[in-house]
């Protein structure tokens, strides 16, 4: 179940998994999905799943399928590390997308801007379009609504007995939104709560809008 929301103006909706669907320019916004994650740590031994990286393409063809976006724009950290056999699966998805394939460049995304170019992406630093500054790591940005990725946003909530649940989340505040990590295998980062803060919490199937007084500080 998606959650609708007003930004800057334009009305864009908030998916369960952590996508953002902009409407009236049919776009859709993923950040951080870390694909070659899984490979890079079963390469050097780690008892990661390969369901894991399998999951991060399902969830990628499906919302997708839901949305039938004109454009998908990654908001950086698309490919985790180096090219790995996960690199094949992702050009193979990315040739049979039938979206316009754009990416805002991340600190993990070091392969060769040549091998994006070759399966038509457009790459850039930052990209403006309509009110919103597309980056990945969150800025300030005078004049423009700032979207970006990078810290991988959680929420604590706290309840009875001192317990605790962490749930990835967008986190809204004033002319700026950070988009959670969409990627299977990847970490959160809870975060401090400031006035004004609005958090969206992710429970897999719905989009829960939350007070700043639902949530804890992280310990």
């Amino acid at each position: 179940m998606t959650h609708s929301l007003d930004l800057a103006g334009e009305s864009v909706e908030f998916h369960p998994w952590g996508g953002l669907y902009w409407p009236a320019q049919s776009t859709l916004l993923l950040s951080d999905l870390h694909l070659g994650k899984v490979m890079h740590f079963r390469k050097y031994g780690a008892a990661v799943p390969r369901e894991a990286l399998l999951r991060n393409f399902d969830r990628l063809s499906r919302i997708c399928t839901q949305f039938q976006p004109r454009t998908l724009c990654f908001l950086g950290d698309l490919f985790h590390s180096h090219v790995n056999r996960e690199w094949d699966l992702f050009e193979k998805w990315a040739r049979e997308t039938g979206s316009r394939l754009q990416l805002i460049v991340g600190n993990h995304d070091i392969i060769s801007p040549l091998r994006y170019e070759a399966l038509g992406f457009e790459l850039f630093q930052h990209l403006e379009t309509g009110p919103f500054r597309l980056t990945h790591h969150p800025e300030k940005s005078p004049g423009r609504f700032n979207i970006a990725g990078h810290i991988h946003p959680a929420v604590r909530l706290g309840g009875a007995g001192r317990q605790t649940l962490r749930l990835p989340c967008f986190h809204l505040r004033a002319n700026q939104l950070i988009l959670p990590a969409f990627g299977a295998f990847t970490g959160t980062h809870a975060l401090d709560p400031e006035p004004g803060d609005q958090f969206f919490a992710l429970t897999g199937d719905a989009v829960v809008p939350l007070a700043v007084e639902q949530t804890g500080p992280t310990p």
